[in-house]
């Protein structure tokens, strides 16, 4: 039976071009698993869009000497652009600066204020003095009060996870000018998260045995130390109205209507396809999996604050699975954007490939713990593992039989038990990969796929088929057969990770049509099946770029 499977992805804020961090944490783990269900037959709607408000935007629009809407859509073309070139399979990616996100998170603001759930109440923000503005959290730094990290920010603590108010911070300090900010009091709107404390606690521990321990670990501590009701509006003019009277200069606070993106881009998506219910089905239906694909400082976000606005609202189902990464390090180094201490994705995609990137980030995909890139082992898994292991399998069978077979797929004679071992092999490895993808665990299932293409190797080097051929063709012939027959295996289960390669695999083994409507399955590749003339899948890299890319660290790549 067909299984309908929702894709949330986090929504990136569109006021800097996006990074490597990004990309390992939240963007490619989500695409390989919609590829993964697409091929399966599955039907899978993956949606997100820009984050296009809140104050990280008018920052950068201070900053850069231009308007919130200049800055906001200017990322967001690069986001597109990025996605095309990177093979990031969105059904929609849409933003936040439209009439129907507005409307729905008007809506669900209204639903939660008239029952309850949303009240009014003040709380202490943070004014400096010296900039003489009120403070986004985000832009008041100090200690955490619950790790004593030095760098916590006044909506959240990278180091521990554990979401804040600015008030909450020890020594706090203005992130734009260092100085001490003054609190006074101002009017505003709260979720009421405390009433849902219970509800999420019985919900959560459902998810024992099926979220990734750290994301339950973090999730039901949280939520045993005790909720905090969260104001919901600002006092900012670059966002969505609240939908009351006699509020004109407020907004809702863009963590609260960034989350209801993931429904109203479903329902924009429903519109765009010309069947405008047809979002219900992923929403108001028990048979449906909803996955959130996110970084780990978002976790709290997708799994108590956003179920809890899905609870208050009522008749949408709650998250399936919340497969959270941890974060990526750059040769060994903390990430910083502000520091531009990251690999942007732009500048990468003006020079290299795509595929050899989503290999790397999936082989070394932070799904347990930190992981670091370096341009070394960038270099190394390219020239080692993709071009030398993959490519070389793929280039030397399908050159050799396009030359001795007349372009066709030889017919195999009796196999013996190193065939029958090798096609063995094969089947257990699409077995086991395909329960991986199924449980979200990506770096595994890439590691048994680049282990077959290894086992592959090791059989023709004892075959020797290029040699067998001048005595036994019909021996050589059923060698390349079998060797065919995995590589056959080999272009489906890296498609998901590999999208374009494996479409050249797709098109040198003679097949018609797209890649996508073959299914997820393992093909008995036909003897007598003409090929096309197979060319190299990757591009061995010189090892001079290594010192070259090193040095760009620390600089950034501007977005037109």
């Amino acid at each position: 039976m067909k299984e309908r499977i929702y894709i949330g992805v986090a929504w990136p804020y569109a006021n800097s071009p996006l990074h490597m961090g990004h990309i390992a944490g939240a963007y490619l783990p989500p695409d390989i698993f919609a590829r993964y269900h697409r091929m399966k037959g599955n039907q899978v709607l993956m949606v997100t869009g820009s984050d296009m408000h809140g104050t990280p935007i008018t920052i950068s629009a201070e900053r850069e000497g231009c308007s919130p809407s200049e800055v906001a859509w200017k990322y967001h073309r690069s986001f597109l652009e990025s996605w095309e070139t990177l093979g990031i399979s969105f059904d929609l990616f849409t933003h936040t600066d439209t009439e129907n996100h507005a409307r729905v998170s008007q809506d669900i603001f209204l639903k939660l204020y008239n029952q309850g759930d949303i009240y009014k109440d003040t709380v202490l923000q943070p004014w400096c003095p010296q900039c003489r503005r009120f403070l986004p959290d985000r832009y008041v730094e100090g200690d955490c009060p619950n790790c004593s990290y030095e760098g916590a920010r006044g909506d959240q603590c990278d180091k521990c996870g554990q979401p804040l108010n600015p008030v909450d911070l020890v020594k706090p300090r203005c992130g734009l000018c260092a100085a001490t900010p003054e609190f006074k009091e101002s009017e505003h709107f709260f979720l009421r998260l405390s009433a849902f404390q219970e509800r999420l606690i019985e919900w959560v521990k459902t998810k024992e045995n099926l979220w990734r321990p750290n994301v339950y670990r973090f999730t039901l501590s949280y939520l045993e130390n005790g909720l905090k009701d969260r104001a919901i509006t600002r006092d900012i003019d670059w966002g969505i109205p609240l939908p009351l009277e006699g509020y004109p200069n407020k907004r809702i606070y863009v963590w609260f209507e960034a989350v209801i993106g993931y429904l109203s881009a479903s329902i924009e998506w429903a519109q765009i396809t010309g069947e405008p219910e047809k979002w219900k089905e992923f929403w108001q239906s028990d048979s449906v999996k909803s996955y959130y694909f996110i970084g780990k400082d978002n976790i709290p976000f997708h799994t108590i604050i956003w179920p809890a606005m899905l609870m208050g609202y009522g008749g949408l189902v709650l998250p399936y699975d919340v497969p959270s990464n941890e974060y990526l390090t750059i040769e060994g180094k903390k990430l910083s954007s502000s520091r531009n201490w990251a690999v942007w994705l732009p500048d990468y995609l003006s020079r290299y490939d795509p595929d050899p990137l989503r290999y790397l980030l999936s082989a070394n995909m932070p799904e347990t713990s930190d992981t670091d890139f370096s341009w070394r082992e960038f270099v190394r898994r390219n020239n080692d593992e993709l071009v030398a292991t993959y490519g070389n399998l793929a280039q030397r069978v399908l050159t050799i039989t396009y030359r001795h077979f007349e372009g066709r797929v030889p017919q195999p004679g009796e196999m013996d038990a190193v065939d029958k071992d090798l096609l063995a092999k094969a089947a257990q490895a699409f077995e086991k990969i395909d329960r991986l993808l199924y449980a979200c665990h990506f770096r595994e299932a890439i590691r048994l796929a680049m282990t077959l293409a290894g086992d592959a190797n090791r059989y023709l080097e004892e075959k020797s088929p290029w040699k067998v051929i001048k005595t036994d063709k019909a021996a050589a012939g059923t060698a390349l057969y079998a060797a065919l027959s995995v590589v056959d295996t080999l272009k489906t289960v890296m498609y998901p990770f590999l999208p374009f390669s494996s479409r050249k695999l797709h098109y040198y083994l003679g097949y018609e049509g797209r890649i996508e409507d073959n299914g997820w399955k393992m093909t008995s590749i036909e003897p007598g099946k003409k090929l096309n003339p197979p060319e190299p899948l990757f591009v061995k890299l010189d090892e001079s770029i290594i010192e070259q890319e090193t040095s760009r660290l620390g600089t950034q790549q501007e977005v037109k």
